[in-house]
C-alpha cells in the first residue's frame, strides 16, 4: 500500500523525487513507532491514538514543530489515499490537528550589499567565474528555488523575449522575465560553456555545470551562495532560498505588485507571499523614522 501512495503522488499528483523521499521516511518513522510502541504490524491497524503518540514523542524530541506539521500532513494524504481506494472506513488523522508555528520574518541580503558584489569584480573572467556570478544573479534576478535552477536546461532561456521558462513544484511551468544584462550574462557563460572541451555535455544539456561539464548538484550551488555572500553579509542564514528571499523583499520594497510576485515565485497561494510584506513594512517604518518631523 505504501508503494502504491507513492507512485500515486509520483505519477498522478507529479510531486517530486525529494518529496517522495520525505514521504517514504514519515511513512516508515510512523510504522517503527507503531510497531514499538503498540505492537502493530501494519498502517492500517493505527488509530487517532497512536497517532497522537507519535506526534508527542516527536514533540518530546525536540523536532520542529513546521517538521512534525509535514509528517502528519504525510499521514494525512497517505490515510485519505486508502479511504479513497477502500482499504478503510474511516480516516484516522481526521481529528488531528497542526501544531501551531510561529511566523518566522524571511531573512534578506540589503540592496547595497549585493549591488557592491556584482559592481566590485570579485568574479573571474573564466568559465567558472562566469558561471559562479551566473548562478547568484539568476537566483537574485528571478527569486526561482535551488532545484529550479539545476533543472533549466539551455534550451529554456528565450533570449528574443529575454524570459526564461521553469520547472516549479508539481512539474508546473511558469515564465520569468529577466534584464537585458542578465539575458547577456547568460549568452556570455553559454559562449564559455561551449569553448571549454567537456565530454558528454550534450547529452543532458544542463545550463549550470560544473567544472567537468557534469550537471550542477544542490552542494555546488549551496557553495557559491555561501562564498560569496560570505564577503557581503554577516547575516546566519547564507543559502540559495534566502536570495529568493531577498529578491521578493527588494521587489515590495520598490512597489512591485504582490500578486505579481507570486506569479513570478511560483507560489499556490497569496498567503505564502505575504510573509515578504512585513519586511516591506519593517522598511517603511525606517523610512518614516528618517524623514518625518514628527519622528
Amino acid at each position: 500500500m505504501v508503494e502504491n501512495f507513492l507512485q500515486y503522488v509520483a505519477f498522478e499528483k507529479r510531486h517530486s523525487p525529494h518529496t517522495i523521499t520525505s514521504y517514504r521516511n514519515d511513512l516508515e518513522q510512523f510504522l517503527a513507532h507503531i510497531k514499538e510502541n503498540f505492537q502493530l504490524e501494519t498502517l492500517l491497524e493505527a488509530d487517532h491514538n497512536t497517532i497522537r503518540s507519535w506526534i508527542v514523542s516527536l514533540s518530546e524530541a525536540k523536532i520542529l514543530p513546521i517538521s512534525i506539521n509535514r509528517k502528519i500532513a504525510t499521514l494525512k494524504s497517505f490515510y485519505k489515499f486508502l479511504l479513497v481506494k477502500g482499504h478503510l472506513q474511516n480516516i484516522p488523522t481526521g481529528r488531528i490537528k497542526p501544531l501551531k508555528v510561529a511566523k518566522k520574518t524571511p531573512q534578506f541580503i540589503e540592496e547595497s550589499n549585493l549591488l557592491q558584489l556584482f559592481d566590485n569584480f570579485v568574479f573571474t573572467d573564466d568559465f567558472e567565474g562566469t558561471r559562479d556570478r551566473l548562478v547568484m544573479e539568476l537566483l537574485y534576478g528571478t527569486g526561482m528555488r535551488e532545484v529550479e535552477l539545476l533543472g533549466l536546461k539551455d534550451k529554456n532561456i528565450d533570449f528574443v523575449s529575454t524570459q526564461i521558462t521553469v520547472l516549479g513544484k508539481g512539474n508546473k511551468q511558469r515564465i520569468i522575465p529577466v534584464t537585458r544584462s542578465l539575458s547577456l550574462l547568460i549568452a556570455e557563460y553559454q559562449e564559455k560553456k561551449t569553448a571549454t572541451s567537456f565530454q558528454n555535455i550534450t547529452l543532458h544539456n544542463s545550463l549550470i555545470v560544473t567544472d567537468k561539464g557534469e550537471p550542477a548538484y544542490p552542494m555546488l550551488i549551496y557553495r557559491i551562495v555561501r562564498k560569496y555572500l560570505d564577503m557581503i553579509t554577516t547575516n546566519d542564514k547564507r543559502s540559495p532560498h534566502v536570495l529568493r528571499h531577498t529578491f521578493a523583499t527588494h521587489l515590495l520594497n520598490k512597489g512591485a505588485d504582490l500578486n505579481a510576485i507570486k506569479e513570478i515565485l511560483g507560489h499556490s497561494s497569496l498567503s505564502a507571499t505575504q510573509i515578504y510584506t512585513h519586511n516591506s513594512l519593517e522598511k517603511l517604518k525606517e523610512t518614516f523614522q528618517q524623514a518625518h518631523p514628527k519622528a
